[in-house]
């Protein structure tokens, strides 16, 4: 989990997004959100320049000091 690797809680990253952190609960559990919540929550975690999303490899996280 990309916010898991930047030690960040799932209220900040909602925080970040721009989105309720319940959606950000509820999206970790499985559940369903728009495309654009999605979206909003992948490019925070992509303004990081920390966050790698590789399409069906997974998302990597690099550490902070190779940034």
């Amino acid at each position: 989990m990309a916010r898991a690797g930047l030690d960040w809680s799932g209220k900040f990253l909602a925080e970040q997004a721009g989105v309720r952190h319940a959606t950000v609960s509820a999206f970790e559990k499985g559940g369903a959100a728009l495309t654009t919540t999605v979206d909003k929550m992948k490019h925070a975690l992509l303004e990081t320049g920390r966050v790698r999303f590789d399409g069906d490899n997974g998302v990597f996280v690099d550490d902070v000091n190779q940034v």
